[in-house]
């Protein structure tokens, strides 16, 4: 029988990062929209799960022992920054989801969404959020670039992100983990946030005019 690893295409001793990836490669490939078949799709939905439950390979047969000294396999280098998922704001509507929804991470990576609605990227320890955003090739909204508005505010669902002191947002919106990504970014290695929230209510009270809006747009 196939371990759960075997059916993700992954290694034993592949790190969460790397799961996450072939996970969602292996259940868009067995999609039965997608050419694939309902048995497969089920089959890597519960390796997922398996793996995410703490999986030990206990059943399987082992191997037999060789006299040869095995080497040692070179270790990976460690990814430096910080891993974010995010989630587009205005996708929430279209799949009946809320903000508030605890799996709400989980059914977006479900959903086939585009890489502009949803997706991974890493944050430098000297970049902003907004920043490793566009290094990344996103277009996430903005205006002011130093906290003196809610063009770019998201919201922190998972992760630690500070903002610095000098900022607009009321503390009402900071306990409810609205940041702004132009000023802001994670100090925890991951994080899960949804950008594109400018309209939430409160957050629409302190966005710049369409005009200046353009402007900053334009001459940055």
């Amino acid at each position: 029988m196939d371990s759960p690893f075997d059916v993700l295409g992954l290694d034993p001793d592949a790190d969460d990062a790397a799961i996450r990836d072939a996970y969602r490669r292996r259940v868009k490939e067995a999609h039965p929209d997608r050419g694939g078949s309902t048995r497969e799709f089920q089959r890597v939905k519960e390796a997922y799960e398996k793996i995410q439950n703490g999986w030990e390979p206990d059943d399987r047969i082992p191997e037999p022992r060789s006299t040869e000294t095995p080497q040692e396999p070179n270790p990976e280098p460690e990814q430096e920054g910080h891993h974010v998922e995010y989630l587009n704001y205005e996708v929430l509507d279209d799949h009946g989801w809320e903000l508030s929804d605890e799996d709400l991470f989980e059914k977006a990576a479900d959903a086939y969404l585009d890489d502009e609605d949803y997706g991974e990227l890493r944050v430098e320890d000297n970049q902003s959020l907004l920043e490793a955003a566009e290094d990344d090739g996103h277009a996430w909204p903005f205006a002011c670039r130093g906290g003196a508005c809610t063009n770019c505010a998201v919201a922190v669902v998972e992760g630690e992100m500070p903002t610095p002191t000098n900022h607009i947002l009321p503390q009402e919106m900071l306990d409810r983990g609205i940041r702004l990504s132009c000023i802001s970014a994670p100090v925890s290695d991951e994080a899960k946030i949804v950008f594109n929230v400018k309209y939430l209510p409160g957050v629409n009270e302190l966005l710049l005019p369409a005009s200046r809006f353009e402007g900053a747009s334009t001459t940055d």
